[in-house]
């Protein structure tokens, strides 16, 4: 009795190191993804224009804003790439490529020559850069949440993987507080050298992902899957013949990621534009970002307890209004309601659908087409969002309208919230019975 209980002992311990170490991981993973995701924000907003777009004129603003979007395009083909990796040979092989991937692309546009150097050529490059992030980010947290939710015991999955989203806000807030000095410096140092340094700093968090995702361990439902070989020899396959309509639903819960690129781009760069400094705006950013860290933890504890819909629903409805209050702050010039409707608003409302979509999106699909759905569910959902800045300002937006802004956010969050009414609630669904046809709806 005392040797089966060391056992058990031995093996639950066991557990929760590998549950621990996903959730490490899942934490820095996603700390590089959307470090890079908010440096390439900001300066696709505040500097590319000038530096990769000057022979333009005005449209360079737009024009830098617009390769912002163009990462998501390969989203989706990413998405499909990575599930199939991750799906068929396994989440660890699929987690230490697209973190490599990531990190040398971001490395090499800090390294990038301009316009001025070597003409169009530059622009080109940048492009293409942008689309290497892309491609990788379409497989990043994807597989690190569906490898989480296989670790996590059921009664907490949403707690463990919610730090992926924990690592999400810390990436984005340390991105604005590395901007906020390098926006300080004289414009000839910021246009010469300051801006490339947020870039090739990134390579610190890579090398510390990297480490960390060469540890981990195999979920034992891949194991299992790989033991018994019932793994899908092409999982895109079976999503499309068999889960096709839960993919469609997770693309329209993830549009509330609108929410998130119109704060952390558009609002951005309109602020800076009526007034506001932009540290002030990075600050909010970052100050957002940073409370969202301690919010997602929070919020995974909450969904384990009450559900996934209800906190969804309130996360997403709440954050549009904040971001409203957050426009109007700006057209008065009102600093502290600028400070207090960012951090409220994407601190703590928009945190709570994301960090529960991170879990409940996975939660939907069965293990053997799991990272396929969840990544390509959420990226097509993502790809809307990495244009929203972009269609903001071809409806009009700019200048001192932000109303085409709003609506797209409006928009994100009462589609998402219709759709969260009608899918599966699945926080007291044990980890054999996930993507069970009776929960596809």
């Amino acid at each position: 009795m005392t040797t089966i209980a060391t056992t058990q002992a031995g093996t639950d311990s066991a557990s929760r190191r590998r549950v621990r170490r996903a959730a490490v991981s899942g934490f820095f993973g996603s700390a590089l993804e959307y470090y890079d995701f908010l440096i390439y924000g900001s300066a696709s907003a505040l500097i590319f224009g000038q530096l990769f777009f000057a022979e333009t004129g005005a449209a360079g603003t737009l024009l830098s804003i617009a390769t912002f979007g163009v990462a998501y395009v390969v989203r989706p083909l990413g998405a499909v790439l990575w599930g199939h990796i991750g799906d068929r040979f396994g989440r660890r092989l699929a987690l230490v490529l697209t973190i490599a991937l990531m990190g040398v692309a971001t490395f090499c546009i800090g390294l990038l020559p301009t316009f001025a150097t070597i003409g169009w050529v530059a622009p080109v490059l940048l492009v293409l850069l942008r689309l290497l992030q892309g491609l990788s980010a379409g497989g990043e947290s994807p597989g690190s949440t569906s490898l989480t939710v296989e670790h996590a015991p059921d009664r907490h999955r949403a707690w463990y993987t919610s730090f992926t989203m924990s690592g999400m806000q810390f990436g984005i807030a340390l991105g604005s507080l590395v901007f906020i000095p390098v926006a300080l410096l004289p414009e000839e140092a910021l246009f010469s050298w300051g801006w490339r340094i947020p870039f090739l700093a990134s390579g610190v968090l890579t090398i510390i992902a990297y480490l960390l995702r060469r540890k981990l361990d195999e979920p034992d439902t891949f194991t299992e899957m790989q033991a018994e070989g019932t793994r899908a020899k092409l999982p895109i396959a079976v999503l499309l013949k068999d889960h096709w309509r839960t993919t469609i639903r997770v693309l329209f819960l993830s549009t509330i990621n609108i929410v998130g690129t119109i704060f952390n781009v558009f609002a951005l760069a309109y602020g800076t534009q009526n007034g506001v400094p932009s540290a002030v705006m990075l600050a909010v950013v970052s100050l957002g970002n940073l409370v969202a860290v301690v919010m997602a933890p929070v919020s995974g504890r909450l969904s384990d307890r009450f559900g996934r819909r209800p906190l969804f629903i309130i996360g997403s409805l709440g954050a549009s209004v904040f971001i409203t209050l957050l426009f109007i702050a700006i057209d008065a010039g009102d600093i502290p309601m600028i400070y207090l409707s960012g951090i409220v608003g994407i601190g703590v409302f928009y945190c709570i659908p994301i960090t529960v979509g991170a879990t409940w999106y996975p939660e939907q699909f069965p293990a053997r087409c799991r990272y396929t759905g969840m990544a390509v569910g959420l990226m097509l959902g993502i790809l809307l969002a990495g244009f929203a800045p972009a269609v903001a300002q071809g409806l009009g937006a700019g200048g001192t309208n932000w109303l085409p802004a709003i609506v797209l956010c409006g928009a994100a969050s009462l589609i998402s919230s219709a759709v969260a009414v009608f899918a599966p609630e699945t926080f007291r669904v044990s980890k054999q019975l996930l993507g069970e046809r009776r929960l596809q709806g």
